[in-house]
């Protein structure tokens, strides 16, 4: 300390930063972190699920299918009550309102990212599934690998649809959320073969194309990318 003065306050603080730092399991900051992520997960899922039964229930559409689904079910005639059980048009209308989404929400199946959240969904679930998951998957692709490539066995609509969606680069719940129509279309068209796949995606860059060049607003777009640019710099002398 004689000899080197200004480094005692560096090691009198190095000593007591190790000798007084919190002692955290890495183990129980990682299983934190996973379940507070889980949590918003499914809360922010089931946001977004109760956004889209609001907006189906706004649509006329389903509004009114819902509304006779309750009628015959006698749903709705409990709401014309009189005497001392009568209540105001304001809890009429909210009775009627949860009646109408709850029949939506029994017989509507929304897929895709709106879907009705599913607690195996989220990441803690996934994590505690994963050796599950890949065993299953390694027995599905022996099984493939068996069936198609050994056997030489005929694809199925199932295997078809997997077929297409890995060439169209879509997750399952992309996938799901197309139209009935469109998945018939893919099979009709035999999409499941290379070559059918890529005439049938140079005809939507086409089709895409002339959307493109016939839109107005893309129009404008490529005319003042043409003319101004995107953030060109102009120096002018005084």
């Amino acid at each position: 300390m004689l000899d080197h003065p200004e480094e005692y306050y560096r090691h009198y603080y190095h000593y007591y930063r190790r000798r007084l730092a919190p002692k955290v399991d890495v183990t129980i900051v990682i299983l934190v972190t996973v379940c507070a992520i889980s949590v918003f997960q499914f809360f922010s899922w089931w946001s977004s699920y109760n956004e889209a039964i609001n907006y189906l229930a706004s649509v006329p559409k389903y509004r009114i299918q819902a509304t006779e689904i309750a009628r015959q079910q006698g749903l709705l005639n409990k709401s014309k009550e009189k005497g001392k059980n009568r209540r105001s048009k304001e809890e009429i209308r909210e009775e009627e309102e949860e009646i109408i989404k709850d029949i939506i929400k029994n017989k509507i199946d929304i897929k895709g990212g709106y879907q009705k959240p599913k607690i195996y969904d989220i990441l803690l679930f996934q994590i505690l599934l994963a050796p599950f998951y890949w065993c299953k998957y390694i027995v599905w692709y022996c099984w493939w690998i068996y069936c198609f490539t050994i056997k030489g066995q005929e694809y199925g609509v199932e295997e078809k649809l997997y077929i297409i969606r890995r060439y169209m680069k879509m997750s399952q719940s992309q996938f799901d959320s197309l139209e009935d129509h469109q998945k018939e279309t893919f099979l009709e068209r035999q999409l499941w073969i290379r070559e059918n796949y890529e005439v049938y995606k140079r005809e939507q860059e086409e089709e895409l194309k002339k959307k493109m060049a016939m839109d107005p607003r893309w129009k404008r777009y490529r005319r003042w990318m043409k003319n101004e640019g995107p953030g060109r710099l102009t120096f002018i002398d005084d």
